[in-house]
């Protein structure tokens, strides 16, 4: 190996240490610290802390409640996933087609906007709008003669009330990214389906589809992690009610943890959850595998 190699190679263990330690000790230790935790009965406000094995394994597959919180994450996610890919993809492609810089820019930059303000500013202000009273949901509503809502009261709309929130809150980010893949796209294979007099339909599904499986598979694993992680809207907008009918696994979590105190209890659920995403992610990974080049 040449002095220019063992160089080459110093400097880069040299600029990946920094990201590393970082992803171990923010990352990684707190993994393990969970999933250690989760077999003993630990709480803050004890001094003492004794092996309790498989016991809050057991308690989970006893708990109503928790199961209840898993039904409710699944059913958020199985919504809200499907959702934001046909709305972000359909708004990229529409802002793809615009031809003059400036307005193209300018769209996406106003979808984005909302994912730059705080999650949790965001579902304050999305409380105030959804409320029975005063909110301008129903103020709109009423104006065209309907009547109003009990958006975040009702358990039936509490649930979908957030999904809302969280869809406008979120689709910037997957809008830029489907932007970025249609980009990479060649212009040549428009060209030739647009010479062959192909519909844009079918333009579209043997086209664009195929050549988004990429960025396709990138958007569903990260937008399935974060929802899959949501907290913030579900705490301040209902509290996980009414009848815990948005009462998520995180929510569910960081009750035990932080409202009960009970660490080990919160850490069995936790590692329920890393599990859940691991096997999602390497699910979505086997399906969404492409080995097209271009």
């Amino acid at each position: 190996m040449s002095k220019q190699q063992v160089s080459e190679r110093r400097f880069i263990m040299l600029s990946l240490a920094p990201i590393v330690l970082l992803f171990l000790v923010f990352s990684i230790l707190p993994i393990v610290i969970g999933t250690v935790l989760m077999f003993f009965d630990y709480s803050p406000l004890s001094s003492s802390v004794p092996f309790a094995g498989l016991k809050h394994i057991k308690e989970l597959f006893a708990d109503d409640l928790f199961f209840k919180s898993l039904r409710v994450t699944f059913v958020f996610v199985l919504v809200a996933i499907p959702v934001n890919i046909a709305v972000t993809l359909m708004i990229a492609a529409g802002i793809n087609k615009i031809r003059g810089g400036f307005w193209k820019n300018s769209f996406r930059t106003m979808f984005f906007l909302p994912a730059i303000a705080p999650l949790a500013g965001s579902a304050v202000i999305w409380t105030t709008m959804f409320n029975a009273d005063s909110g301008v949901v129903n103020m709109a509503f009423n104006l065209v003669g309907l009547d109003s809502i009990n958006w975040l009261t009702d358990p039936s709309t509490a649930l979908l009330s957030i999904v809302i929130m969280t869809l406008w809150a979120d689709v910037g980010y997957n809008i830029v990214l489907f932007m970025a893949g249609l980009d990479s796209i060649p212009e040549s294979l428009y060209e030739a389906a647009e010479l062959d007099g192909a519909s844009p339909w079918h333009v579209f599904w043997n086209i664009t589809l195929p050549m988004l499986s990429r960025t396709m598979l990138f958007v569903f694993i990260m937008t399935s992690i974060s929802y899959f992680q949501m907290f913030p809207q579900f705490q301040i907008m209902t509290k996980g009610g009414p009848l815990h009918e948005t009462y998520v696994l995180a929510l569910n979590i960081y009750d035990q943890a932080f409202t009960y105190m009970n660490m080990s209890y919160a850490s069995a659920m936790a590692f329920v959850m890393l599990l859940i995403i691991l096997v999602l992610t390497l699910i979505q990974m086997r399906i969404g595998r492409s080995q097209w080049e271009h």
